[in-house]
């Protein structure tokens, strides 16, 4: 078992760039999440941070691509030291701006690297994000006219409703401590004018930074994760496209509230169950004379071989025979293809895809076994060829 564990794990990470989570499942991973931490504007010397809060929504509509509108705000922060603010009151004092209110939305294009590089078998999520921005301010700062005191520029504040077109990007480190739950640590960095106006010497365009520790919840667990493991499986050879498919979207339709420390054990656990079986040998179910009903025995025999067969890969082949001794050969033919039936039927109530199961009808024939007639009362199932 440790030794198939490791194998999948390195196909599972050789695999990726065959698979490019081209599963047929797409479903869409959304996610939404609130954090905090603090912002600075930079300038000819840093900025005292200031608070910082931030609401996302978004979703992975691929498990490496997604996007997320995230609004954040409410503070920036402009000090008279360190050259920060250049322009002087009518005092001859430097003009400090404290926590200025302003809301911005930045819309982000996400890429999940983790799930590139490390087929998901990773602890943590490396990710990135860019993307425009928009912020607003009812505070900014103007020269009046360019009046001079002295040698002093004249500044004010313009209390009128400002909106401002930028750009942001940043890195991502997120930690999974359940399927669902993720916390993670986020640095942005954007440039928009400058909601100080004139009060600062980047007024037309103020680089700013931000770094938050937000917490995520994806609704229903991170689908995407696994589609994308099942579908590097496909690629090593472990499973067929088909089987990694329905794979998937047995997973996604479960809508698991799974709590699991490491996803690489979640997605070893489910491939496990399509890949560990060894194909069954064949079996044999007797019939009384003239009869096609099973016996109890007999259904508890296809019970236990039904549960083998479900999870391997391979198709199997019903033969139904009868006693050449006993009976016309016509009333032989259907007998056989009765007691095929039976069986037949049965498996498929017990859950077994009709799409693994064909059936052969061998009417009446010599002794199968043992030289004894009564052994040709029979069904043979076998692994097809």
């Amino acid at each position: 078992m440790k030794l198939k564990a490791l194998a999948l794990s390195i196909a599972l990470a050789a695999g990726i760039f065959g698979a490019n989570a081209q599963t047929a499942y797409k479903g869409k991973d959304v996610f939404v999440g609130i954090g905090g931490g603090i912002i600075s504007a930079y300038n000819a010397g840093f900025n005292t941070p200031s608070f910082y809060g931030d609401i996302m929504v978004g979703a992975y509509i691929t498990p490496v691509w997604g996007v997320r509108a995230v609004i954040g705000g409410p503070f920036q922060t402009l000090d008279a030291k360190a050259g920060n603010a250049i322009n002087y009151n009518t005092m001859g004092n430097l003009y400090s701006f404290k926590n200025k209110l302003f809301g911005e939305l930045n819309i982000d294009a996400m890429v999940n690297f983790s799930n590139i590089f490390a087929e998901d078998l990773a602890k943590f999520d490396v990710y990135g994000f860019v993307g425009p921005t928009v912020n607003f301010s009812t505070v900014g700062t103007a020269l009046k006219n360019g009046s001079v005191v002295g040698a002093s520029y004249l500044v004010v504040e313009d209390n009128s409703f400002k909106t401002r077109f930028g750009a942001t990007a940043g890195l991502g480190l997120g930690y999974n401590i359940t399927n669902a739950f993720e916390l993670a640590l986020e640095g942005r960095f954007g440039i928009t004018p400058s909601i100080f106006g004139d009060a600062t010497d980047y007024r037309k365009a103020q680089p700013t930074g931000r770094v938050t520790l937000n917490a995520i919840y994806t609704i229903g667990g991170k689908h995407g994760k696994f589609a994308r493991a099942a579908a590097a499986a496909a690629a090593a050879g472990y499973l067929s496209k088909e089987a990694a498919d329905a794979l998937a979207r047995e997973y996604a339709e479960k809508n698991p509230k799974i709590v699991e420390k490491i996803v690489e054990k979640e997605v070893i656990k489910e491939v496990e169950k399509y890949i560990n079986k060894e194909i069954p040998a064949s079996t044999a179910v007797f019939f009384d004379i003239n009869k096609s009903i099973l016996s109890q025995k007999d259904k508890a025999r296809l019970q236990l071989y039904a549960d083998d067969i479900k999870g391997v890969e391979s198709n199997f082949v019903i033969t139904g025979y009868a006693d050449k001794g006993t009976g016309s050969v016509k009333r032989n033919q259907t007998l056989s293809e009765q007691r095929a039936k039976a069986v037949y039927d049965y498996l498929i109530s017990l859950g077994v895809p009709a799409s693994k199961l064909s059936t052969k009808f061998e009417g009446g024939v010599d002794e199968l076994f043992h030289n004894k007639d009564v052994l040709c009362r029979t069904v043979i199932i076998k692994p097809a060829k």
